[in-house]
């Protein structure tokens, strides 16, 4: 399946939850892990907290759906959508709660250039 819909939702783009859920469901993967997280979403639809796109992004990566690493792309996310969303109080807050997550990152003065390093550890948390 191409991760374009997903991770453009996740990162900011003007993407839909529907569209996600429908992306997904639409091609599925034959990795067994990623069965309960194919039949959470028909259940659930759109209603599906975004933490189930991330841990079926990390499945489908080849990577174990753990704690840290779903908490570090959330991380990662969070910061890339509100700084390309231009949502300051939601990357305060991040930057803020996340510290221990996003190290250096969490400094970063250029809104523009935090986007980008976020959306960069995005991919590579995803390629590890």
């Amino acid at each position: 399946m191409g991760f374009e819909v997903v991770d453009g939702y996740l990162l900011g783009d003007a993407v839909s939850k529907p569209a996600v859920v429908a992306a997904f469901l639409a091609d599925r993967s034959d990795v067994a892990a990623a069965a309960p997280f194919y039949r959470a979403l028909e259940a659930v639809g759109a209603r599906a907290a975004d933490e189930a796109f991330i841990a079926l992004r990390l499945v489908l990566a080849g990577r174990a759906a753990e704690d840290d690493a779903v908490k570090r792309l959330r991380a990662f996310a969070g910061i890339a959508r509100a700084a390309r969303t231009g949502d300051r109080a939601g990357l305060a807050a991040l930057r803020k709660r996340e510290r221990g997550v996003l190290g250096d990152l969490a400094d970063e003065a250029d809104e523009g250039v935090l986007a980008e390093r976020a959306r960069s550890a995005y991919f590579r948390e995803l390629d590890a």
